[in-house]
């Protein structure tokens, strides 16, 4: 089924906004993770891990599940297809992976703001949990990011689906 052009452009719409949104989340959440980890200041670590939590649970989460909803809307209301082209089942592997391994790691975060809400935090306690919110940060930055460039580039080339079916509507004509 193919959208009509005014909904077409509203699905765009929703599935761009969710998209940056959660990438601009993910840079927030980096923010406090690097803060967290760097200072010296007992009540703006505790205040950053905090803020970890709530971003994570409150932006980060419902945006990456809008966006995996508003791009399979996108792709399935589009010509471009779910499984036609490359570059759009690369982006849903991605996007998929991308929310599977949040889920997975909102453990960690929720572990780290949970000891910052009970005590002062000092630079050695619970240093490889916080280094890993770090890291996890920029990789999650660097797929979504990919996520992004695919989007615009497009790179060409259909799958093997997306090769039968193109050779099916042209015998179809």
């Amino acid at each position: 089924m193919t959208m009509t052009p005014r909904l077409r452009k509203f699905a765009l719409t929703a599935h761009i906004t969710t998209s940056v949104g959660w990438l601009g989340a993910v840079a927030v959440f980096l923010a406090h993770a690097v803060v967290g980890l760097t200072s010296r200041d007992a009540q703006l670590v505790r205040a950053a891990y905090l803020a970890t939590e709530l971003t994570t649970w409150l932006v980060i989460v419902p945006l990456s599940l809008a966006s995996l909803l508003t791009g399979l809307i996108q792709s399935l209301g589009t010509t471009w297809g779910l499984f036609r082209h490359y570059w759009v089942v690369i982006k849903l592997l991605l996007t998929v992976f991308a929310t599977i391994l949040l889920l997975i790691h909102t453990q960690p975060i929720g572990y780290v703001a949970d000891i910052a809400a009970k005590t002062t935090m000092s630079g050695g306690d619970l240093v490889k949990v916080r280094i890993q919110l770090v890291v996890d940060a920029v990789a999650a930055l660097l797929l979504l990011l990919i996520a992004a460039t695919l989007s615009v580039y497009k790179p060409r080339g259909l799958t093997r689906y997306g090769w039968r079916k193109s050779h099916e509507n042209l015998q179809s004509r």
